[in-house]
């Protein structure tokens, strides 16, 4: 039984990788750049992008499983290359959002919603996770960490409980291996509710210097934002004003009853990235 992990350099995907060599799991590991790729001994490395259809079924020959990022350009083709190969189970890294009630309807929510229904009646099961808020995210500040020792945010009380790309992986991991699907994809979080302010204290905790935070307004941030359209900026201004309101943000136990301890804090994340921020 072969998996093939498309984006497999990517901050969930190479651990998704590691997690099924250490299992002993027959692992594929799909780039865009092969000249980029260094997974060591015992991974067969492929080249594929779901932007091109013509490289799918190499990259899906032999295989049973795989785990991919939401991106819907290019899903539909991908279903199709998929069903053809005989591929069993399809994990779909996707979004929390499309859970969250006063989110669903943002741009963000709507891409991996559209991502999951595209894929969902392809042939495959699919099995979609749900991360909300992503410790990952954090890496946003280490340009001005690392240049002023400065992080400017706007909502600094903002309240969320982000998750440690590890622990994403590891709940891939279960969903690639049979979970059950209603457990894997519902709503994900991490354990600690934390405001902004106090991720900031952590990291600054973790490279041993201090950092300070400095509060800017919703225009200043529409104009540091640097995400293209402005829907989406409007979207995550909108995410973060939630999060400092008593019912804005989300904590559940999902991984919890998928792996059986509990997720690993954010001043863990914080270690695992100190080169991030230095």
């Amino acid at each position: 039984m072969t998996t093939l992990v498309i984006g497999a350099r990517g901050a969930v995907g190479r651990h998704v990788v590691a997690g099924l060599q250490a299992a002993g799991t027959p692992v594929r590991a799909s780039v865009r750049d092969l000249s980029k790729a260094d997974f060591g001994p015992g991974v067969d490395v492929v080249q594929a992008d779901l932007t091109r259809p013509e490289t799918l079924p190499a990259a899906l020959d032999g295989v049973d499983h795989v785990f991919l990022y939401a991106e819907p350009s290019g899903a539909a083709d991908f279903g199709k290359a998929a069903l053809v190969a005989g591929v069993e189970r399809v994990v779909l890294l996707s979004s929390g959002s499309v859970l969250v009630p006063w989110a669903t309807n943002n741009p963000i929510a709507v891409e991996h919603r559209m991502t999951e229904e595209l894929l969902a009646g392809s042939g495959p099961e699919l099995v979609p996770i749900r991360p909300l808020v992503l410790a990952n995210n954090a890496r946003n500040w280490a340009w001005s960490i690392k240049s002023e020792r400065t992080v400017r945010l706007v909502h600094p009380e903002s309240v969320s409980a982000p998750i440690h790309e590890r622990d994403i992986a590891e709940v891939a991991l279960a969903a690639l291996s049979g979970a059950e699907p209603r457990e894997v994809s519902a709503l994900l979080t991490g354990a600690e509710p934390l405001m902004l302010r106090e991720q900031v204290g952590l990291i600054a905790a973790a490279i041993g210097e201090p950092i300070t935070v400095e509060e800017i307004d919703e225009t200043r941030a529409r104009e540091m934002f640097d995400v293209g359209e402005p829907e989406v900026v409007e979207a995550i201004l909108h995410f973060v004003r939630r999060g400092t309101e008593a019912d804005g943000w989300y904590r559940t136990d999902t991984f919890e009853r998928i792996v059986g301890r509990p997720p690993l804090p954010f001043a863990t994340w914080a270690a695992d990235n100190v080169a991030a921020f230095r």
